[in-house]
């Protein structure tokens, strides 16, 4: 199940849920210290596909609009539920909330540049060169509106 919610919307145990698992992936797996949990998260959208049965966090991504643009990221995939397709369920979630509430507006992200194949397949384009944030390889890929 797709849940998605701005951050005054969750409960406590949905934001702590979500914090923990962020905190697993993008800092001690990634061994990456920085401050993840950041000032966008008070005004973003916290997309969830959620365990049907047991509503269980299975994946996760935030949406949040900037200047312009949308942008997503702190995509992810709960260790134990990974290569089951998620990802691309999640993405696909992800982008069909921003057409329906974002319309005409392109989607701009920063990806981890092993990611760019994924991205693409979804039709992001790649439009920077690599270049290391917090000492992982990134670039930066878009997606115009009429590609969504």
């Amino acid at each position: 199940m797709i849940d998605i919610k701005k951050t005054d919307e969750l409960t406590p145990q949905e934001l702590v849920t979500i914090f923990k698992e962020r905190t697993k992936v993008f800092v001690v797996e990634q061994t990456c210290y920085y401050q993840e949990v950041d000032d966008n998260d008070y005004h973003c959208f916290h997309v969830r596909l959620l365990n049907d049965q047991t509503n269980e966090l299975m994946a996760y991504s935030r949406i949040m609009q900037k200047d312009g643009y949308v942008t997503f990221g702190r995509v992810l995939v709960v260790e134990r539920f990974r290569k089951q397709g998620l990802g691309k369920q999640l993405l696909s979630a992800v982008l069909a909330f921003i057409a329906a509430n974002f319309p005409g507006q392109d989607v701009e992200i920063e990806a981890q540049a092993h990611l760019t194949k994924f991205y693409g397949s979804f039709g992001f384009k790649q439009t920077s060169e690599v270049y290391l944030l917090d000492n992982i390889p990134h670039c930066q890929m878009r997606l115009t509106a009429a590609d969504i």
